[in-house]
């Protein structure tokens, strides 16, 4: 009986240790589209001040 609560607790431990990974592995993927979209949001902010700057010209 003692044995299979081991067993039981072990599969558990590793379950989760595989969840732990499986999310590293998404934050490091989330944090690299943060990169991504924040230098797409500067290059978004860039563009629309040169038009803004245009359009004061007019």
């Amino acid at each position: 009986m003692s044995n299979d609560l081991f067993n039981e607790l072990e599969g558990r431990v590793v379950s989760l240790m595989n969840v732990v990974a499986e999310l590293k592995l998404e934050n490091v993927r989330l944090k690299e589209e943060n990169v991504r979209l924040c230098a797409e949001r500067a290059g978004f902010k860039s563009r629309i001040d040169s038009i803004l700057k245009k359009l004061e010209g007019v």
